[in-house]
């Protein structure tokens, strides 16, 4: 399974009505504009991945925030508590707010989705990209390590060690088409939402 796939079949499938209702989006709408989004946010993320430091941060914000949350309960989405975690969450992956505008308007260039109504999306959609990294982390054992003591240093250490294997499969799992790239990941995303 990969990101796509996890985020789609949140609360049982109906994420992408939830999505859609919170900001007036019709579902193939919301098809279209997490099409759009979802590859900037996993490349985000897998640029965080790219060096220790930067994932070290995402680590220590995969430990310590309750993300799988979004994935369990898509519902949250919409509670101001949820938004402002996601705008958090852009901040680390996108690097701030006018990075977010520009994915934003990249996405409503290629939609013709309001821009608005996508500025809304993204902090939802980051909340969800995130929570299935959580997931992710989880069942790979890179969490377990992280709350068994030692702290993020010693995950960073056991990860380098065993040449990364955890990791690893964390970054496939960002990687739609198993090409060790999500650059090419946009067209083929969109490709299989319509």
């Amino acid at each position: 399974m990969n990101i796509l796939n996890q985020i789609l079949g949140a609360g049982n499938g109906q994420v992408l009505d939830r999505l859609g209702g919170q900001v007036g989006l019709d579902r193939q709408q919301t098809q279209s504009a997490l099409g759009s989004l979802l590859p900037a946010l996993t490349g985000g993320i897998k640029r965080n991945m790219s060096n220790e430091e930067e994932l070290g941060s995402l680590l220590s914000a995969l430990g310590r925030g309750n993300h799988q949350r979004y994935i369990d309960e898509p519902e949250r989405l919409g509670d101001q508590a949820s938004i402002d975690d996601g705008n958090g969450i852009l901040g680390h992956i996108l690097g701030g707010k006018e990075q977010s505008r520009q994915v934003a308007a990249q996405a409503a260039q290629s939609t013709g989705l309001d821009i608005g109504a996508l500025k809304k999306m993204l902090p939802m959609i980051a909340g969800l990209a995130m929570g299935s990294v959580s997931k992710q982390a989880s069942s790979s054992g890179i969490l377990n390590q992280m709350q068994g003591g030692g702290g993020i240093g010693d995950v960073l250490s056991k990860l380098s060690s065993n040449g990364g294997s955890q990791l690893g499969g964390l970054a496939s799992f960002l990687d739609f088409d198993g090409d060790g790239s999500v650059a090419d990941d946009v067209l083929g995303l969109a490709k299989k939402l319509f």
